[in-house]
């Protein structure tokens, strides 16, 4: 029968290290208080013994599992997905464990996993957006628990808001399609249900279209959820419905790829005959036959900002941290000025 072995513990670290088991812990928990050479020699022999800390101990001590939950809508997002990843990154450096959660834009869905997440300890908690169950906010504030809210940055809003301002990108790229000669517009917006995002998004394109005395007509108006097939059927409804817009503003990357491949399936030459625009940047927005322009932003960024504020917040230090995150737009051959003939 194999023999199990038996396992390695604290106190075996510090004999084989000449310290004591307080000073293993602090080598561990806090290795700023420890000099460099006392932190390799234990460092060695923790390598050599193959100890790994037992994390229901460290919280004892420490009161701090080393965990930071999250929990994203969705990771089908281009965005999404490299925040959540940014955010790792980020957090194992600085020595924290992400959990990570998905609520698939249901509140009350978020409200339970985040409950789950703080009934095992994490330290913080990072969401997406400002609208969450009254429910969530009062148990992460009454449990002392530092939470931050991604991917939906408000001028004079909360100091816990981290991302892009998504009414400012959205006017600031359709004004730039007005500034082509463009009057005529149809819109594929995500769903705003749960999804305060989507809503400033769309209210900049109003807003940037009502300074120039333009709406956008009901017909033009059409709404999904975030797939290449929805972008598709939506876009085929603005098509059916003349005159035709002379260009599409689409919530996200996958309804603007489904625009786009709707588009050329009508064989309708992009940009000549409409030009069409995304929301977040993709790879395979830049290798269709006909490359989208779109509005990127900086996930990554958005990320690596969150787990900075989150760590600081835990530790009990302020830093100073850019909270609205930049947004660009990368023009591609998607869209383009107007044609006179259109």
């Amino acid at each position: 029968m194999r023999q199990i072995p038996s396992l390695v513990g604290v106190r075996q670290v510090a004999e084989a290290a000449g310290v004591s088991t307080a000073t293993v812990s602090r080598t561990m928990n806090t290795p700023g208080l420890v000099s460099p050479e006392l932190r390799d020699r234990v460092a060695a022999v923790v390598r050599e013994l193959g100890w790994v800390p037992h994390g229901a101990a460290r919280t004892l001590t420490t009161r701090r599992s080393g965990a930071i939950g999250a929990v994203f809508p969705t990771l089908s997002h281009g965005d999404f997905a490299r925040a959540a990843e940014a955010l790792q990154d980020e957090l194992t450096t600085n020595g924290y464990t992400l959990l990570l959660a998905c609520s698939q834009y249901d509140l009350t869905q978020e409200q339970r996993l985040v409950r789950q997440f703080v009934e095992r300890g994490v330290d913080a908690v990072a969401l997406v957006g400002n609208i969450h169950l009254p429910e969530l906010t009062e148990l992460l504030e009454r449990r002392a628990v530092p939470y931050v809210n991604t991917f939906n940055f408000l001028p004079g809003g909360p100091g816990n808001c981290i991302g892009p301002n998504n009414r400012q990108a959205m006017f600031d790229l359709t004004k730039h399609l007005l500034a082509q000669g463009h009057r005529r517009f149809g819109v594929i917006a995500q769903s705003m249900q749960n999804n305060d995002r989507a809503t400033a998004r769309l209210q900049g394109i109003k807003d940037a279209l009502a300074e120039e005395g333009l709406g956008i007509r009901p017909q033009h108006l059409q709404e999904g959820r975030w797939t290449i097939a929805e972008g598709r059927q939506l876009m085929a409804a603005i098509l059916a419905n003349p005159p035709r817009p002379t260009a599409v503003i689409c919530g996200n990357a996958y309804l603007a790829v489904g625009a786009v491949l709707e588009a050329l399936n009508n064989h309708i030459k992009l940009p000549d005959a409409i030009s069409v625009v995304g929301y977040d940047d993709i790879e395979i927005m830049q290798e269709l036959p006909v490359p989208v322009t779109t509005l990127r932003v900086r996930s990554d960024e958005v990320g690596r900002r969150a787990a900075a504020y989150l760590i600081a917040a835990i530790e009990g230090r302020t830093i100073d941290i850019t909270r609205d995150c930049e947004v660009e737009i990368v023009e591609r051959a998607s869209s383009g000025p107007v044609r006179v003939n259109r």
